[in-house]
């Protein structure tokens, strides 16, 4: 008899992570742009630095050694706030809040993406604040 795994919480807030954001993770092509924001900040909250590489558009990813995970961050949530897609290019705005050595912060953005052969990249954002 197999033993069911019980089910956790996904970073993102959505689901379980196994349902949400955990195939994406594990190399399955996130169907929209925000759930290919929404993989890549639980990919922040896991550490998956090399998922947030390969999903940051080649026009715009930093190197390697620049995507570092930083474990003094604690992630306390995200909001998605707009979605827009028009074709092959979306934007996601969001909030994304965590706490650094007792200090809140909220990160404000809004994300561009661009679909390429199928798959969506993160290409830049904007900070509204």
């Amino acid at each position: 008899m197999t033993k069911k795994q019980p089910a956790t919480n996904c970073p993102c807030g959505s689901a379980d992570y196994a349902q949400c954001c955990q195939p994406f993770h594990d190399g399955v092509a996130a169907p929209t742009a925000e759930k290919l924001m929404r993989s890549r900040y639980s990919a922040y909250v896991l550490g998956l630095t090399d998922y947030v590489q390969a999903t940051w558009h080649a026009s715009t990813r930093p190197s390697p050694d620049e995507l570092t995970h930083d474990a003094a961050i604690k992630w306390l949530g995200l909001d998605v706030k707009k979605c827009a897609a028009n074709g092959d290019e979306a934007t996601v705005e969001f909030v994304a809040r965590s706490k650094v050595g007792g200090r809140a912060h909220r990160l404000h953005e809004v994300s561009r993406f661009v679909r390429e052969d199928g798959r969506w990249f993160y290409v830049d954002g904007v900070f509204p604040e």
